[in-house]
């Protein structure tokens, strides 16, 4: 496995792969790698020549600065993982080599997609997500870039900046891997304690149940304030949004019929860590 710190030497690399016809997919990450970013790693290794996996912990999306130093860190770990999967080129630069200038005068603005969920409580997020990923995009120009379902509202902010921009790369979604007891793999579950992966749990649970709720033909306005309402309830957890939306724009939906793809987010701190989630109520497209 290559391992590039350097844009300039990173793009000359790639430019040798592409003179012998080989196509790139790029796996974007800020590290604390898990099996569903092996997931993303092996659907890349799958359907490309050439895999790249970046992991920069990206400054300009974290609202929180306690966050951002909170974030776990694994580099060795991180490169054995890659390794094993199969891994051929990772990108690891430093803040400096991203943002030369220490430019925050660049920012985007991704109008009602950023102004709901996420982007209600975490104001400047998206923004700083699409600084980041135009700029992997940007510099590693690959054929397909793979992003994990389990973060549904930045796969829509993502799918809507390389419509906008009309970028070349083709967005593949990768479902949510989860852990045995159904709790969704992220890097900020090393910070539960044990005590605190049984809370988290009742995230999903609580989504199955929607589902289940309304599969037997319960409202889908009764499914959401039940569930909202035990959450709300629940020691331990702090809820902060539970919604049923339109899966591509994120559009609240209150009737099933209105959107072919249906989901329900979460978002809930668990002691001290803040969580999200969503399930697929209804997938067409």
């Amino acid at each position: 496995m290559k391992i590039f710190e350097s844009i300039v030497e990173l793009q000359g690399y790639l430019d040798l792969q592409r003179s012998k016809g080989k196509s790139i997919g790029l796996v974007p990450t800020m590290g604390a790698l898990h099996a569903g970013h092996i997931q993303l790693i092996e659907e890349s290794v799958g359907r490309s020549d050439v895999t790249v996996c970046s992991i920069f912990v990206n400054p300009t999306q974290f609202n929180n600065p306690e966050d951002l130093l909170k974030y776990p860190k694994q580099l060795d770990e991180d490169k054995q993982m890659l390794l094993d999967a199969g891994c051929d080129v990772l990108f690891v630069p430093f803040v400096q080599e991203m943002y030369p200038d220490n430019n925050k005068s660049l920012s985007f603005n991704f109008g009602f997609l950023e102004t709901v969920l996420e982007g209600a409580f975490r104001p400047g997020h998206f923004s700083g997500v699409g600084i980041v990923v135009s700029k992997l995009l940007n510099i590693v120009q690959p054929e397909l870039a793979f992003f994990g379902q389990k973060d549904l509202q930045q796969l829509a902010i993502i799918k809507k900046l390389v419509n906008d921009l009309n970028v070349r790369t083709k967005i593949i979604a990768v479902p949510t891997i989860r852990e045995s007891s159904g709790l969704a793999m992220s890097s900020r579950n090393q910070r539960l304690s044990e005590e605190e992966k049984e809370l988290a749990v009742r995230l999903s649970q609580t989504m199955e149940k929607i589902k289940l709720l309304i599969d037997s033909g319960t409202s889908l306005l009764e499914a959401v304030t039940v569930s909202r309402k035990k959450l709300l309830h629940t020691r331990g957890i702090q809820l902060e949004y539970l919604e049923v939306v339109n899966s591509d724009t994120m559009v609240e939906v209150k009737e099933m019929s209105e959107a072919k793809n249906v989901s329900v987010c979460i978002a809930a701190h668990v002691g001290n860590v803040r969580l999200i989630d969503n399930l697929y109520l209804k997938q067409k497209g």
